[in-house]
């Protein structure tokens, strides 16, 4: 079966495997990305899946936010430089404002609000023309509090924003938590909002992994369900340790301060989007040579 570079790259970004590793899982795998680095994992190849922390695009992260409510939009460009400029950054901030007051239903709805002058969509066709490189509304969060909560925000960089949702508590203590999401990514709030499907998956990796160590069955079991426990502690809010005093869990800091997480939402630019390097088909045809001629 053809492998073709971009597989290859992108499956070493992943795993960070060896090239030939990869291109033999992908061979093995009939081409599926998602089924090699599932068995690459269970081969003990490849540690974790790093595709969600692959950041490989430019712009800004704009946010908006009202008493009970916040919003929070990503805006690409090709360039660093122009995410510093001031007209794409009020550019980007009005679209926050937007998305808060008029909670379109998509990104299409999204570029058909007017901004006043026209609407959002002719304003980044100016922009483009004006400054000379491409820009592109990618997504959009909106976070609302129940009632009596609180809603809270953090942007890192401009490049890294949270908005966080309490159903009690205060504003300093959303702040915090929005703070902790943006530096340790939950994927969620707590256990049971993680899909059973993906916990099945991480535990039959688990039950591979410590299958080969050739222990009796009950102590694998053992080893699998403190990983899983340990899996399930790494990815929720409540189960990582609190970012401002590693001692204490997120949920024990919350009960500290008598609030309650409803819900949150992160976004980093470029996460997932992929750049285009240079010359890497080229690097690939190298090292399959020379890997060939040691044959």
């Amino acid at each position: 079966m053809q492998i073709s570079a971009a597989q290859v790259k992108e499956l070493r970004e992943r795993t960070g495997a060896g090239m030939m590793e990869c291109k033999k899982a992908l061979v093995e795998a009939g081409g599926d990305i998602d089924a090699a680095v599932e068995a690459m994992r269970k081969s003990g190849q490849a540690k974790a899946d790093k595709k969600a922390g692959r950041v490989a695009a430019e712009g800004l992260i704009g946010t908006a936010i009202a008493p009970g409510a916040a919003a929070m939009v990503e805006v690409n460009c090709e360039t660093d430089f122009v995410a510093k400029e001031n007209e794409f950054r009020d550019f980007v901030s009005a679209v926050a404002e937007c998305v808060l007051q008029s909670r379109p239903a998509d990104v299409q709805a999204l570029a058909a609000l007017d901004m006043g002058a026209g609407s959002i969509d002719e304003r980044r066709r100016e922009l483009i023309a004006k400054i000379g490189e491409n820009m592109a509304i990618r997504r959009f969060e909106v976070v609302e509090a129940p009632a009596d909560g609180v809603v809270g925000r953090y942007v890192h960089g401009g490049r890294i924003g949270v908005l966080v949702a309490l159903a009690s508590g205060s504003a300093s203590v959303a702040k915090d938590v929005a703070m902790h999401i943006a530096a340790c990514r939950p994927i969620c709030v707590s256990e049971e909002q993680i899909p059973a499907a993906e916990l099945e998956r991480e535990r039959a990796i688990f039950t591979a992994q410590a299958a080969q160590s050739g222990k009796p069955a009950e102590l694998v079991e053992k080893m699998v369900s403190g990983r899983l426990r340990k899996y399930v502690n790494e990815v929720t809010l409540l189960g990582q340790p609190f970012v401002k005093d590693t001692d204490r869990s997120v949920q024990q800091y919350l009960k500290g301060e008598s609030a309650c997480v409803a819900g949150f939402s992160r976004l980093e630019v470029g996460e997932g989007i992929e750049k285009k390097t240079e010359n890497f088909a080229e690097e690939v045809r190298s090292q399959v040579k020379r890997a060939g001629a040691g044959d």
